[in-house]
């Protein structure tokens, strides 16, 4: 199934969904240990949204495409979101996460040329120290703060390879997988070794009442319908399309987080919102010429051969 150009709606909701999920994140694990936030997010998510797919009736995977979904879940859903949960404990607020994990596409494209011989053009290397900028400012205040590694910051950046590397992985052997089933699959493998965590760390509520409204929005709002709005996406418009929606996810996510935590954005990850952004343009400008150098396109920009087997990456 060829990638097709995603609608205004849908980039707006996975946008929205997808950052709504840093400040809800946030307020869970401020309320209660991480790890069972982390650990109730992928039980309740994997029985909703197995309880969707069996309604419908859909197609579950099986063999060896099961393993695929299931090497997915644990990239993109238990190293993501166990990192970003922890490092939220550690004093990470939502902005930054979303800064951070907003540099999805430029990751993407420096695994895309490690692992699958993608060439890195001068663009793509452009895009990859505007990142890395866009990081360093962002994390800026932190790192004085610490005077050397935060352990919030290595953390973050843990996150980030597990959705990068899950997002390549997804588009490549999981794309033909009906999103309902996949995240549910995915919620229930991550849910092991998030559960096993949640076992072997204190358990503490501080806040019950923002406990249980973060947990609900952490779900319903983001483990649910923001997840399964992404995996989606990807499935329908290719992984590159949705990665470039972390041009404004981080922006979002700083508006919602001032709403709703009262979190303001001091100048480093102010300047990290800017450059991340231009970095996440750059790339898309690399890929996009990129497309049109492909020999297996035709004169209208389209595969010549099924993307199944040649799929593009994001970035």
């Amino acid at each position: 199934m060829s990638p097709t150009r995603m609608p205004m709606t849908t980039a707006a909701a996975v946008t929205f969904f997808y950052a709504l999920g840093y400040p809800i994140g946030n307020l869970a694990v401020n309320a209660m240990s991480p790890m069972t936030v982390v650990a109730v997010r992928f039980v309740l998510a994997g029985l909703i949204l197995g309880s969707w797919a069996k309604v419908v009736g859909v197609r579950w995977p099986r063999g060896r495409a099961l393993g695929h979904v299931a090497v997915t879940g644990l990239l993109m859903q238990a190293t993501q979101f166990c990192a970003m949960y922890v490092a939220i404990e550690h004093g990470a607020p939502a902005v930054l996460c979303a800064v951070v994990v907003a540099m999805n596409p430029v990751a993407t494209a420096m695994l895309a040329a490690a692992f699958l011989k993608d060439r890195l053009t001068p663009l793509r290397i452009l895009a990859l120290v505007l990142g890395v900028v866009a990081v360093l400012a962002a994390c800026a205040s932190r790192l004085v703060a610490q005077h050397g590694v935060d352990p919030a910051v290595l953390l973050l950046l843990v996150a980030l390879g597990g959705l990068a590397a899950g997002g390549v992985y997804q588009q490549r052997f999981c794309a033909d997988v009906d999103f309902r089933a996949s995240t549910a699959v995915q919620n229930a493998v991550a849910a092991i070794p998030a559960v096993a965590l949640s076992l072997a760390t204190p358990f503490v509520v501080h806040d019950v009442t923002h406990a249980v409204v973060g947990m609900v929005g952490v779900v319903l709002l983001n483990a649910t319908l923001g997840v399964s709005l992404y995996v989606r996406a990807i499935n329908l418009h290719g992984a590159a399309a949705v990665s470039m929606l972390f041009c404004v996810i981080p922006a979002v996510a700083g508006v919602l987080s001032w709403l709703m935590l009262g979190q303001r954005v001091d100048v480093g990850v102010g300047v990290g919102l800017v450059l991340g952004a231009l970095a996440c343009w750059v790339n898309s400008r690399a890929s996009g010429k990129k497309r049109e150098d492909d020999p297996h396109r035709d004169g209208r920009g389209q595969d010549r051969v099924e993307p199944v087997h040649q799929t593009p990456v994001a970035g």
